[in-house]
């Protein structure tokens, strides 16, 4: 089951684009505080329904949405309906058909190739702005991480303090001379 088959070239460019749109809302709704990740989510989407929709387009070159003209298709002449001779051109009709065929599955793909390439550069696109982002989502990260274990430090130094005055209180509660006045 196809559930392509209806949708014509535009919208399928324009669906590349509100997934990846829809996306990157949901991704930045989802986690408002790491925004460089649903921007770097969205453009992998754009990126990855790009190429699925050049493949597609590719898997369905004979579609009449992309196919070639029907004046660019080769047609053969019926050769059997010849008098006299028509049942001897039989062979010969069918090597020209499947000669005709060919050309036409040509014209096909010479045809459907423009479409899938607009796709793939799209993506092709995609991957070199994703390139940057994901350095940029690396050294976001990269900067948080270390924002963290410098806060895990800073509390375990003041656990640390803690228990230390915590041991201190023990060691003067337990002392013999507690109950003594001072």
């Amino acid at each position: 089951m196809d559930i392509l088959s209806g949708v014509s070239v535009d919208w399928l460019k324009a669906l590349t684009w509100l997934s990846a749109i829809a996306t990157g809302l949901m991704l930045g709704l989802w986690r408002p505080r790491r925004l460089h990740l649903a921007a770097l989510g969205s453009v992998f989407v754009f990126l990855v329904t790009n190429a699925g929709a050049g493949i597609y387009v590719l898997n369905h070159v004979g579609d009449p949405r992309w196919s070639g003209k029907d004046e660019d298709r080769v047609g053969v002449p019926p050769l059997t309906d010849t008098p006299v001779v028509g049942r001897f051109l039989e062979s010969l009709e069918a090597q020209l058909r499947g000669i005709a065929d060919n050309v036409n599955d040509f014209v096909d793909f010479s045809a459907a190739l423009p479409q899938a390439m607009e796709f793939f550069v799209a993506a092709g696109w995609a991957l070199v702005i994703s390139l940057p982002l994901a350095l940029a989502a690396l050294i976001v990260g990269y900067a948080e991480a270390r924002r963290r274990k410098a806060e895990f430090l800073t509390y375990k130094l003041q656990v640390e303090e803690l228990k230390r005055d915590l041991d201190d209180v023990k060691r003067r509660l337990a002392s013999p001379d507690r109950g003594s006045p001072s």
